[in-house]
């Protein structure tokens, strides 16, 4: 197996599992775990509402891929998770500023409950 590695950011919430922000196996692509609106600094939920989450999570997913060497145009596949798919829209106004060109692939799906009693989670996969 090619050499793993692990990606950190000051500028993105700690893990709050055993898991890493994102891992890179040699030159392939950078996984990036799934990011909740917690802030880096306090480890709390952001305040507001869905739009102010869904942005401190696209804070949190462009720190982590800066870390990896990389930026919003590597990423070529997103999963979003929201509590309530209700939010679909308010979640997609702030995810078309970050990917206003060629977005990647992505599903969104609703789930009962993310972590720390967040609403929306995203995750993303990018290539060098």
């Amino acid at each position: 197996m090619s050499q793993r590695s692990a990606f950190h950011s000051d500028h993105a919430p700690k893990a709050i599992g055993p898991y890493s922000q994102a891992v890179r196996i040699g030159q392939g692509p950078v996984f990036l775990s799934g990011q909740i609106p917690l802030d880096p600094a306090t480890q709390t939920l952001v305040e507001g509402d869905i739009t102010a989450q869904t942005e401190r999570v696209m804070k949190n997913l462009e720190a982590v891929l800066k870390a990896a060497g990389c930026g919003f145009g590597n990423v070529v596949r997103c999963g979003i998770f929201l509590v309530d798919l209700n939010d679909f829209a308010k979640v997609n106004e702030v995810y078309a500023r970050y990917f206003s060109e060629n977005p990647p692939a992505r599903s969104t799906v609703q789930v009962s409950a993310l972590p720390k009693g967040a609403r929306v989670e995203i995750d993303a996969i990018a290539v060098l």
